[in-house]
């Protein structure tokens, strides 16, 4: 669950394959499996461009990425000198990103002398509703986390919760006044955050908190039928003072 166009997630009903406790966790896992199989790759393999700006300027260490779908910006992390979580819900996804990661190497097997060292990336497949980690790290970031079955509040406080002091909370979201207009009836208010929503239910305005950025960012898009529009990626960087 990680790229530049708002993501629709399937409704799963009584039919849909649940863990043996009852959870919903591996109904989720199911859907996004299959959509990730509609097509040979779901997403253009770039890396979101408001993680580079963002995140370009901060000193490697350790990142967490929460929904890292096909693994554009896990291995994009990795390539500056990150060592890199990546979690999703989807083992199609991380297979894809696996596979991704190792294309990369394979065509860069030689690093340039004045560039970083590439870091290491653990995939990780994981609800992100009761997913937990189990440390902290220097750049926790979470990219267009947009579900119909996922409720964004939990799984980012998850992310906030895990900034180590000093460390970077990333999240970016398309803006729910801005989303392309092809989304039709996919786009469902509570899928969708502005960064008065994110600061609110992350509760960034208290000590422990230094808000760097909080905007919205306008960008082209291109739709599935070569449509054309205009949307708006909230954005928001804060460091964990304490």
């Amino acid at each position: 669950m990680s790229e530049h166009a708002p993501h629709q997630h399937g409704q799963h009903d009584d039919g849909t394959p649940t863990s043996p406790d009852g959870t919903a966790a591996v109904g989720a896992a199911a859907v996004w499996d299959e959509r990730y199989r509609t097509k040979k790759q779901f997403w253009s393999g770039n890396p979101n461009p408001q993680l580079v700006r963002e995140a370009g300027g901060l000193k490697p260490g350790r990142a967490l990425e929460l929904g890292c779908g096909e693994g554009a910006d896990a291995i994009w992390l990795a390539r500056h000198g990150w060592s890199v979580t990546a979690v999703d819900v989807s083992a199609v996804a991380l297979e894809r990103a696996q596979a991704h990661e190792k294309a990369v190497y394979a065509r860069e097997s030689v690093q340039p002398a004045d560039g970083p060292p590439p870091g290491r990336i653990t995939w990780q497949q994981a609800d992100l509703e009761r997913w937990e980690p189990e440390a902290a790290f220097e750049l926790v970031t979470s990219q267009f986390l947009h579900s119909q079955e996922l409720d964004w509040r939990h799984p980012l406080r998850t992310a906030a919760a895990a900034v180590k002091p000093g460390g970077t909370l990333l999240v970016v979201g398309h803006h729910p006044d801005r989303l392309p207009p092809w989304g039709g009836g996919h786009h469902h208010a509570d899928m969708f955050y502005t960064g008065e929503d994110l600061v609110r239910e992350l509760e960034l305005a208290g000590p422990d908190w230094q808000v760097e950025v909080l905007t919205s960012r306008e960008r082209p898009v291109t739709g599935p039928e070569g449509q054309h529009a205009t949307i708006a990626d909230v954005v928001l960087r804060a460091t964990k003072l304490a």
